[in-house]
């Protein structure tokens, strides 16, 4: 399989965010857009700052409230501008 650095970028921002936040991101692939959402966690807080550089690296990114937290994700597009 050959190289390709969008997904390079998808597992390197997934594992950064992991990381930071000390639980395991999701991934989702949709119609050549990839999510990455990650929950919020007490870590992740403490590293707000060094979050917010990996999250914007996106096309999109932000906050959703859930019933037990906040999810922070980020969305790549196959066309997107990185």
């Amino acid at each position: 399989m050959a190289y390709d650095p969008q997904i390079a970028l998808i597992h390197s921002l997934s594992a950064q965010l992991g990381a930071m936040a000390g639980v395991e991101p999701r991934v989702i692939y949709d119609d050549g857009i990839a999510h990455i959402e990650v929950e919020v966690t007490d870590d992740l807080l403490r590293r707000w700052e060094r979050a917010i550089p990996v999250l914007s690296r996106g096309d999109a990114f932000g906050l959703t409230d859930t019933e037990t937290g906040q999810i922070a994700w980020l969305r790549i597009s196959r066309d997107g501008n990185h």
